[in-house]
């Protein structure tokens, strides 16, 4: 029996010793017939509704989830049983009042072109995110009292609406194109999409022909940091938890326009800069590599939707004038793209990148290590640590958000870290859906599917392995930055790679924040809660002295110098 059925057993053992509430949902409304998640959400206060407290983290509520297919209307879902986070099971639901609320997270069927038929959630807009995309049902919270032999009914009567499609301004335009490539692979219509930054001066030197620079990281609803309206006086000041910071809100808007002004400035380059939207069924982002599992991302970037922004809006549309940089998901794929396409970027700036070396895996070493929650030893087992901030302080194991993304998906299907990471870099399984890299109840590890990771997606494995191509294509191209307390010990596999590029003669740099924590990119002058902000400024002038550095001969220089 699956590990996942034993400990459902399990649960359902000692639902049958201890007593459980039981949860009916129905549907209002509909005609159709579903396919999906169904998630049921309390919480023990009204701060907001429980669908929008769910984490990983210490602080989250809790959700209970289970499959259905073809759910007909005017039939009921009974939730008893299911695995839950961070309760893992309603017999273990303490009793008392909460406000409970249910959400229907819709799948749609692909027939794949490997043959694979699989359900899984089409992203509507919204950058995959459970409790936000448009059609999905679910019912108002209520207050209940809930104990232990309760029944209670939930009707899903409520539907998310559609996304609001950001606008077109002077500077910022944004395109969607149907992809040739993702819809074969898909079976149905799949799109990719951008917004565009263009520089100062775009429509008055119609002679100009620009650098093109791709901003990586996950799903933008318009484009981040660019602010043509002064800060707004009379914006209530928030408070950041994470940095500790109030009026976080003000700065963030001070930043953005205060890059609006060097853009539109004099001596500023001029180029484009765009954020990519490839939300995938899996994830807010396809990590813009070819996959197994999701298709062919990095070639649809790079073959359809680069070539069609540079041809609209006049790219110089050669490797020497594109580059790319980004953090975390971002950074990993700057890095990735760089690697795999190493003549179609003229450098890569990669902050805070997601494992670049499976060997550092977070903190676990996929090769090595037997198991991925756990370092066991003879007589014990110590959780392995999932988050921390700069001072070390723990606050989720890497067991607890497994359980997190388990809960709200099985098979990948959470939308979540952990389970793109495997849609990505592993092999189809027999059943259409990526291979566990670890059980997901267990952690224990697949050699196998490490095996195919190392091969296959592991950067500095794959930069190692092929140096003697890679090197002469990728020299003075590498730029690496990362906190030495990364909030997700993303920092280790930097020091690893880092082991490796000094072997050889990259001509890159690499640099480590002093107690800097999650997406420092580069900038010791600064905090990480403004460094942050400040990709864009920091990386273009860089950009900029690498184009005056390798431009091949009677390369154009002037046309966008202006």
């Amino acid at each position: 029996m699956h590990n996942f059925a034993v400990v459902l057993a399990l649960l359902s053992m000692c639902a049958a010793v201890q007593a459980a509430p039981r949860f009916r949902v129905s549907i209002s409304g509909q005609k159709a017939t579903f396919d999906g998640r169904l998630l049921l959400l309390l919480s023990n206060n009204s701060k907001a509704e429980p669908r929008f407290q769910i984490n990983d983290g210490p602080e989250s509520q809790i959700v209970f989830g289970m499959d259905v297919e073809n759910w007909k209307p005017g039939t009921a879902q009974t939730l008893a049983n299911e695995f839950g986070h961070p309760v893992r099971s309603l017999a273990a639901l303490k009793p008392g009042k909460y406000f409970v609320q249910a959400l229907l997270h819709k799948y749609e069927t692909f027939r794949r072109a490997d043959g694979h038929t699989v359900k899984l959630p089409m992203d509507r807009g919204e950058g995959q995110q459970w409790n936000r995309a448009p059609g999905n049902l679910y019912s108002k919270p209520q207050a209940l009292e809930v104990t232990a032999n309760g029944s209670y009914e939930l009707l899903l009567d409520q539907e998310i609406p559609p996304i609001v499609e950001p606008k077109d301004t002077k500077y910022i335009k944004h395109i969607r194109i149907q992809s040739e490539l993702l819809t074969k692979f898909w079976g149905r219509p799949m799109h990719l999409g951008a917004h565009v930054l263009l520089p100062e001066g775009f429509d008055e030197h119609p002679e100009a022909k620009y650098p093109l620079v791709v901003f990586h990281g996950h799903f933008p609803a318009d484009f981040g940091g660019f602010r043509p309206e002064p800060p707004d006086d009379n914006l209530k000041p928030d408070y950041s938890e994470r940095f500790k910071m109030a009026g976080y809100n003000r700065i963030q808007q001070r930043e953005a326009h205060d890059f609006y002004k060097k853009w539109t400035g004099p001596g500023f380059p001029r180029m484009l800069i765009i954020e990519i939207q490839h939300a995938t069924p899996f994830y807010d982002d396809s990590y813009a590599v070819n996959s197994a599992n999701q298709g062919p991302y990095g070639d649809a970037i790079m073959k359809e939707l680069i070539p069609y922004i540079e041809k609209k809006f006049r790219g110089i549309g050669q490797g020497w004038a594109r580059f790319t940089y980004g953090g975390s998901t971002g950074g990993w794929e700057a890095l990735a793209v760089q690697t795999f396409y190493p003549d179609e970027f003229n450098g890569a700036f990669a902050a805070c990148p997601d494992p670049i070396d499976f060997r550092a895996y977070t903190v676990v070493d996929i090769y090595k290590d037997k198991n991925a929650y756990y370092l066991e030893g003879a007589h014990t087992r110590v959780p392995r640590p999932g988050k921390r901030d700069y001072l070390g302080h723990v606050s989720v194991t890497l067991e607890q958000a497994n359980y997190f993304e388990l809960a709200l998906g099985t098979k990948s299907r959470s939308g979540q870290q952990w389970d793109i990471w495997e849609a990505v870099y592993s092999p189809v399984g027999a059943d259409g859906y990526p291979k566990r890299i670890f059980d997901k109840v267990t952690g224990e590890i697949d050699r196998t599917v490490a095996e195919y990771w190392r091969e296959n997606y592991d950067l500095r494995h794959i930069l190692q392995r092929d140096w003697a191509k890679l090197g002469p294509k990728l020299k003075g191209k590498i730029h690496l930055y990362c906190g030495d307390m990364d909030n997700y010990y993303l920092n280790n596999a930097v020091y690893l790679m880092e082991d490796f590029l000094k072997t050889t003669d990259y001509g890159g740099e690499v640099k480590y924040g002093d107690r800097a924590e999650h997406c420092w990119n580069g900038d010791p002058t600064q905090p990480n809660a403004i460094s942050r902000l400040r990709y864009n400024t920091l990386y273009v002038p860089k950009i900029l002295e690498q184009i005056e550095r390798t431009a091949p001969a009677g390369a154009d220089l002037k046309s966008w110098r202006y």
